[in-house]
């Protein structure tokens, strides 16, 4: 389908073609429609797959023609002074690519303000937050902590809000934000139509759909396989011997334009120094550095004064780096998904990738998983001369019964 086949505004037909956006996404496809009729929205759709544009082209297109009328005989008006549209985003980085999206998208409309608002600056830019919300931008792009701030000194009215989007919503929840986006949601007016997009469908995720959303349309698109270009390989391996297989590849001068990716934050950190130790050109990546360092981190690693980042999951969506040329998993990820968004870190733009997976004799379940989402088996490297013998690789057996439940390895696919 393409763009003009929908009901969106001249304005912002005008600016998707000068773009170059001709034809929709099935994400966009499924999910436009459904917005400017007025419905709740569930969306369950990787990053890459334009989920963006699926909720703020409706959105702005709305927010422009400064009224709406849906099927079911409700009719909205958007007053130019008050703040029409919260979009909360899990980390400052995606929130500044919702807002390099918006300024795109929104080009042509003169009459539709916005501003992003996150943590992590000086306090300038807090007072140009202030101001905007004070004067009611239309579209406030915002963290939830940052946005919670606000609220608690007063600074922000929600009584005219009318559209209400999560992006990334398992994200915030991982990251330990569920009481925030309850406590901004229970602020909304009863009549806010709310847009809610997560990679994965955990439990946690369906039951704060189930708290936030009134009669959704779900749109839930499969997991895309990754990149055909992206060469799979995989160590196997004990926890030991991973730093080994490292020095092999920095022999073989193959630790340049790399990301290693960990699941949790103290590991990051050891494999950091590790890596410091060895000489290698290293930064790290995670959530307990400030936002002025993460900022410092990434334009060191996108400006090649560093080789290899190590980081958690925080790095694994909406980070455009397009010449990362290896990603290594030191960890196996738990969920094929957040395996398909690591390693769709590289071979991006045209260019080829490698992903190398280190599997421990504890992870070789996981990722057996993974291989039956992949519909493959990834090829197996030989562990490097001197390492010593590696674990076999077999399933796992399945545990006897206890106390008359039957325990399962790893997640039911």
């Amino acid at each position: 389908m393409f763009f003009d086949e929908l009901e969106l505004n001249d304005n912002i037909l005008d600016a998707l073609y000068d773009m170059h956006f001709d034809e929709c996404t099935p994400v966009q496809e499924k999910c436009i429609p459904q917005i400017l009729n007025g419905h709740d929205v569930l969306g369950v759709a990787q990053t890459g797959t334009g989920k963006t544009a699926a909720y703020l082209l409706p959105v702005l297109s709305m927010l422009d023609n400064g009224e709406a009328t849906f099927p079911d005989g409700r009719h909205i008006t958007f007053p130019r002074d008050a703040i029409n549209c919260i979009i909360m985003s899990p980390t400052r980085e995606l929130a500044q690519q919702i807002d390099k999206a918006m300024q795109g998208f929104g080009y042509y409309l003169d009459g539709v303000s916005s501003v992003a608002i996150y943590g992590g600056n000086d306090g300038g830019r807090y007072n140009q937050e202030l101001n905007a919300l004070k004067a009611g931008a239309d579209v406030i792009i915002a963290t939830p902590g940052r946005f919670i701030s606000h609220i608690s000194m007063g600074n922000v009215d929600m009584s005219k809000v009318s559209f209400f989007i999560l992006d990334e919503a398992d994200r915030m929840l991982d990251m330990g934000f569920s009481d925030d986006i309850l406590k901004i949601a229970s602020q909304l007016p009863a009549t806010c139509q709310t847009i809610m997009f997560s990679a994965t469908m955990p439990a946690k995720i369906e039951q704060l759909a189930q708290t936030l959303l009134k009669n959704p349309v779900s749109v839930k698109l499969a997991v895309s396989k990754p990149a055909e270009k992206i060469r799979q390989s995989a160590y196997v391996c004990y926890e030991p011997q991973k730093l080994g297989i490292i020095r092999h590849m920095i022999k073989n001068n193959d630790l340049s334009r790399v990301i290693i990716f960990s699941c949790k934050i103290n590991k990051v950190k050891d494999i950091h120094r590790s890596l410091l130790r060895m000489h290698i050109n290293s930064g790290e990546m995670h959530s307990d550095l400030s936002q002025a360092e993460r900022d410092e981190m990434m334009y060191r690693f996108k400006s090649g004064q560093i080789d290899v980042l190590v980081a958690t999951d925080i790095l694994s969506r909406g980070i455009d780096i397009d010449d990362i040329a290896v990603v290594i998993n030191y960890d196996v990820p738990r969920d094929a998904e957040d395996y398909v968004h690591r390693i769709g870190r590289t071979a991006r733009a045209d260019r080829d990738g490698r992903a190398i997976t280190f599997i421990s004799d504890a992870d070789i379940r996981y990722f057996q998983q993974i291989e039956e989402f992949l519909g493959k088996s990834v090829e197996k490297n030989p562990l490097p001369e001197g390492l010593g013998d590696a674990p076999e690789y077999k399933a796992a057996p399945r545990q006897a019964k206890r106390n008359g439940k039957r325990k399962f390895h790893g997640r039911k696919q």
